[in-house]
């Protein structure tokens, strides 16, 4: 008896408690970026204004995970159709040490052309990665050798620069033209 009644009395403080949630205002993701191509040219994200952007964070050395979100995107916007003439896909490494311009275009040769390959400086790409909460650090393997740990969302980003929707990177080509269908019409 005494062990249910320390129960309920237990059960009927916690009901009773105040509960307070104290959450902070989390800053805007406002998609904002000013990067080069791997022929030098500097883009931001107004250079694209009256296209959807379709942005992936990775980098060049990913052994799988980037080549492969990369390949699924040439996939969608085959998809698509003519719908894919809207949308302005974006591969911004998180690597700047090793991918150079040089390093990039070789890089993103490999992919459908569509996908416009973008570097900067660590200040620069410090800066893109935190206008869309893109995580990203290195991670050692040893040997003076590392990989790079971050995010793996393609970020929507509507015509008019405001951000629409993440899409989980791990979705085929067909997944990612079904989602981009859904706001691009």
């Amino acid at each position: 008896m005494a062990v249910a009644t320390v129960f309920l009395t237990w059960a009927q403080a916690a009901q009773s408690a105040p509960v307070v949630e104290e959450t902070l205002p989390s800053p805007a993701m406002t998609g904002h970026f000013k990067l080069q191509t791997p022929d030098g040219r500097t883009l931001s994200d107004s250079s694209f204004h009256g296209k959807w952007l379709l942005v992936y964070f990775g980098y060049t050395n990913c052994p799988d995970v980037c080549p492969t979100v990369l390949n699924e995107i040439g996939l969608a916007l085959n998809e698509m159709g003519p719908r894919a003439k809207k949308v302005q896909p974006v591969f911004i490494t998180v690597d700047p040490a090793r991918d150079k311009a040089p390093v990039l275009r070789k890089y993103m040769s490999s992919f459908d052309p569509r996908i416009v390959g973008l570097r900067g400086d660590g200040e620069a790409t410090e800066a893109a990665a935190k206008a869309f909460h893109v995580y990203y650090r290195p991670v050692a393997l040893g040997n003076a050798q590392y990989t790079m740990d971050h995010s793996g969302y393609l970020y929507l980003i509507d015509p008019k620069g405001k951000f629409v929707s993440l899409i989980t990177g791990n979705l085929p080509g067909h997944g990612i033209a079904q989602e981009l269908k859904k706001q691009i019409r």
